[in-house]
């Protein structure tokens, strides 16, 4: 399978995973990405998650991270979803946004 199959059927993958958790909304522009059209979107008490799919084998963790703030745009909470071959999904953001999603303090 091609890298950007791979990636569109890991998108497909964790929308339906985050959908049957009762997160995920698809839209009409799924699977473009980019600032402010995220790979997959979700909403957590009032707080819109942008999150940047990566479905790698070697990911570069804070390439991806950056990403996922630039294309977030100041807008959303940027957060990164990785899984490889064979393995669980993995969730990757900042302490401080966990800390806030988790209503734990923020001034660790």
């Amino acid at each position: 399978m091609n890298s950007k199959r791979k990636g569109s059927a890991g998108e497909r993958e964790l929308c339906a995973l985050l959908q049957q958790a009762g997160l995920a909304h698809r839209n009409d522009q799924m699977y473009t990405g980019g600032v402010d059209n995220p790979d997959v979107s979700f909403q957590v008490g009032g707080q819109t998650f942008h999150v940047e799919c990566k479905r790698t084998e070697k990911l570069s963790l804070y390439e991806a991270y950056e990403q996922a703030e630039h294309d977030a745009n100041g807008h959303a909470v940027p957060v990164v979803m990785h899984r490889r071959s064979r393995k669980p999904w993995l969730c990757v953001m900042r302490l401080e946004d966990w800390l806030k999603l988790v209503g734990g303090r923020t001034d660790v």
